[in-house]
């Protein structure tokens, strides 16, 4: 009999510090950075972003989210086999102890309950939970939990218009069970870091210095251009294995980055956005939380409902991407 990952809970979390557009265009104003309301909506599409606060982590926001998903689980933390947390901004510098790790020890969750992270920055969502789904299939694990969280606004460089406008902190999470009805249909994962420096964090930690930028850097236009390409082409590909045609998708999840490239992602895919999950207006880009930020959304909003197919898909720094085809 076969083996699929089902998702049995969503969850998600923004920190209580909203910042709408003026917020940010008066805050920018005294570093002498000129940016409009109007500037921003028309480039992406965002309308506010949630910073978290000074004293909250990586992993506190993770842990709000990952509760909301266990109790819509019906679960608890003692009833998790594995923990795959998905970050860019891990808690401790150089990524160790691992956040996910942290995240295990203040959700109580028993330590046989294994725990990693995943960085594949905005795509880290999809890794994590291809990753999960191959471990369940396997039959290693029955109760995963993946999470994607983020607090990319301290690696933001407030004098750089081009970034510091598109980007926010929260955190998203599914429980995944396993299940003898089908529930991840397919993934698809790809990555090719001869694009690396079009969207990174250059600098590099060395005998107790920074070298270079700790902020991250973007090329704006090469990252749109390849985003709406190589997310086309791997949303087909997971369609394909998962013998799904676009028409047959109820929901496209995106990751949300801008409102632009979701437009041409869906024009691509011939599908229209009233299918499209998006959140993006409300909390910026959020990296490897924004996933599991729209698809919470769109379950609790009642959008997406028992046995419709979701295809959610992303694609960051790396460069990597990926796309998953779930019947949820």
């Amino acid at each position: 009999m076969s083996i699929f990952a089902r998702v049995a809970g969503t969850g998600s979390y923004l920190p209580e510090l909203r910042l709408t557009n003026q917020d940010l265009v008066e805050r920018l104003a005294k570093n002498g950075l000129e940016t409009s309301d109007e500037w921003i909506k028309t480039r992406s599409g965002i309308s506010a972003r949630h910073f978290a606060a000074e004293n909250e982590l990586t992993s506190d926001l993770a842990v709000k989210a990952a509760e909301a998903a266990l109790s819509s689980a019906g679960i608890t933390s003692e009833d998790l086999d594995l923990i795959i947390l998905a970050t860019s901004t891990p808690d401790h510098l150089g990524g160790f102890p691992s956040t996910a790790c942290v995240v295990q020890d203040k959700l109580g969750a028993h330590t046989s309950c294994a725990a990693f992270d995943v960085q594949a920055v905005c795509a880290g969502f999809t890794y994590a939970l291809a990753i999960a789904d191959a471990f369940i299939r396997s039959g290693s694990y029955k109760k995963v939990l993946v999470i994607g969280a983020e607090t990319f606004s301290r690696i933001l460089n407030f004098q750089d218009r081009g970034t510091c406008v598109l980007f926010g902190d929260g955190a998203g999470a599914v429980v995944l069970e396993a299940s003898n009805e089908a529930g991840i249909l397919s993934t698809a994962l790809h990555a090719d870091g001869s694009q690396r420096d079009i969207l990174c964090v250059p600098g590099r930690a060395g005998n107790g210095e920074v070298h270079g930028s700790p902020f991250m850097t973007m090329d704006g236009q090469a990252v749109f251009k390849l985003a709406v390409k190589v997310l086309e082409q791997v949303a087909h590909e997971a369609l394909d294995k998962a013998n799904l045609k676009p028409e047959q998708i109820d929901w496209l999840v995106p990751h949300q980055a801008n409102i632009r490239i979701m437009e041409g992602t869906a024009k691509k895919m011939g599908m229209s956005m009233d299918k499209v999950i998006v959140t993006v207006h409300e909390h910026g880009n959020t990296s490897a939380a924004s996933i599991p930020l729209a698809l919470d959304s769109g379950v609790r909003s009642g959008q997406i409902k028992r046995g419709q197919h979701l295809l959610l898909e992303g694609v960051g720094g790396g460069f990597a991407w990926g796309a998953v085809a779930i019947k949820y």
